[in-house]
């Protein structure tokens, strides 16, 4: 049960408070580690995916971890975002939609929460739901745009101490990465929709009254 996927998929857990804290402490230097150990979290999820397959090491409790993981480092990550982003909002706006609209970061948690409680009613009924095609792109879209906002953050952050302040580059830079954002997002939020639907879709079944 232990296998070297499942105590990645734990390390990757582990890793969740500390990307959550790091973005409040003040100045770039926290919020570029915080992106970094991120980025190694995000990989890491693609990573012990294939190991666990490539190793035939495909475990149920992998197939419950690895889910919940996923949901941890978005809770760890969107909530410090959107909070952040309101209190400083005139560090932090982004150009095209300035701060994560709170219906958007209610969608996003509201889809993780109800997708938990979903796989734990099927595992209820002796059905076990690996993460799908669609739900995996789905976290792979949300895990650039997390990562490109912390890198907005630190960018933001550096700008004066770096004299970035009037560089045509910077102001450039600002609104192509703000737009990338913005972009992703959008992107990110409608796969959260879809994928849902398309997993109640799929198993269908549990809810007839054969599987009851």
């Amino acid at each position: 049960m232990w296998t070297l996927p499942n105590i990645i998929t734990l390390v990757r857990i582990c890793f969740t408070p500390v990307i959550a804290l790091l973005p409040f402490i003040e100045g770039y230097w926290p919020k570029l580690i915080a992106f970094f150990i991120f980025l190694a979290a995000a990989i890491s999820d693609v990573y012990d995916g294939h190991l666990a397959r490539t190793r035939n090491e495909v475990t149920d409790l992998g197939k419950l971890l690895d889910p919940i993981a996923d949901k941890l480092l978005l809770f760890a990550t969107l909530i410090p975002i959107y909070w952040i982003s309101r209190q400083r909002h005139d560090l932090y706006d982004i150009p095209i939609w300035g701060s994560i609209p709170l219906w958007v970061c209610l969608l996003l948690i509201g889809r993780e929460v109800a997708m938990t409680a979903f796989r734990w009613w099927a595992s209820r009924r002796g059905v076990v739901i690996p993460a799908g095609g669609a739900g995996k792109l789905k976290t792979t879209i949300q895990n650039v745009f997390i990562g490109a906002v912390i890198l907005w953050f630190a960018f933001r952050d550096a700008r004066k101490p770096m004299g970035w302040e009037h560089s045509r580059f910077a102001d450039y830079w600002n609104q192509f990465h703000g737009g990338f954002v913005a972009v992703t997002l959008a992107v990110a939020t409608l796969l959260t929709v879809y994928s849902f639907v398309l997993y109640l879709y799929r198993n269908r079944a549990l809810f007839s009254q054969r599987a009851r």
